[in-house]
C-alpha cells in the first residue's frame, strides 16, 4: 500500500511528472553551487567567505566551490575589497558603529585583515568622533527627563555597545552635560 503525498496523489519516492525534478532528479554540484551564490547575493552583497560557507552547510565539494567562486569573482559578482568599503560606509553612516566595531564585523563576514585595514581608512579619527558626538547628543535628548547620573550612564552604555572606546565616550559626554547644563531652560538670554 503506497502513502498518498501531496495534492496529486503521488507516493512519496516518484519524481514529479514535470519540471526540472522529473528530467533531472540529482543536479551537478556546480549547478547547486551557482544556484546557492546567486540566490544569497540577488538578497544582499556577501563576501566570498560566506559564499563559501553556504556552499558548505548544503555539502558543496570544496574543488566546485572554488570554482564557482573564482569565476564569480572574474566576472565581478564577488569583490571583497568592494563589500568591505560598502560595509565600512554603510555601518558608519548608518548605525554609527566605530571602526573597531566594524572590524570585528568585517572580520565576521571572513574579509581578510588587510583588506579590512584599507576599507577602515575611509573612516578617520575626526569622522569617529563626530558620529560619536552625534550619538552622544541623540541619547542625551532622548533621557532628558531622567537624572544626570542615569543619562550618562545610559548613554556610556549605549556607545559602548557600537564600539567607542571608553575615554572618547567619557569626554563627549562630560561635553554635551555642561553644554546643556549652561544653556537657559525656555532659549531666553539672562539678564
Amino acid at each position: 500500500m503506497a502513502f498518498q503525498t501531496g495534492r496529486r496523489g503521488r507516493s512519496g519516492n516518484e519524481p514529479p511528472p514535470v519540471g526540472a525534478a522529473a528530467s533531472d532528479v540529482e543536479p551537478d554540484q556546480e549547478s547547486v553551487a551557482r544556484a546557492i551564490a546567486l540566490r544569497l547575493l540577488t538578497g544582499a552583497a556577501r563576501s566570498r567567505a560566506q559564499l563559501a560557507d553556504a556552499m558548505a552547510r548544503k555539502d558543496v565539494p570544496d574543488a566546485v566551490a572554488e570554482k564557482v567562486l573564482d569565476r564569480f569573482s572574474e566576472v565581478g559578482l564577488i569583490d571583497d575589497a568592494e563589500f568591505a568599503r560598502m560595509l565600512v560606509r554603510t555601518r558608519h553612516a548608518e548605525r554609527g558603529l566605530s571602526r573597531r566595531a566594524i572590524a570585528v564585523e568585517l572580520r565576521r563576514k571572513g574579509i581578510d585583515d588587510e583588506l579590512a585595514s584599507s576599507a577602515l581608512e575611509e573612516v578617520d579619527g575626526d569622522d569617529e568622533e563626530a558620529a560619536a558626538r552625534a550619538l552622544v547628543r541623540r541619547k542625551l535628548a532622548a533621557t532628558s527627563t531622567l537624572d544626570t547620573q542615569t543619562r550618562a550612564r545610559r548613554t556610556y552604555a549605549a556607545l559602548g555597545r557600537k564600539g567607542y572606546p571608553p575615554g572618547l565616550v567619557s569626554r563627549l559626554v562630560r561635553e554635551e552635560l555642561a553644554d546643556a547644563a549652561s544653556e537657559v531652560p525656555g532659549g531666553l538670554e539672562p539678564d
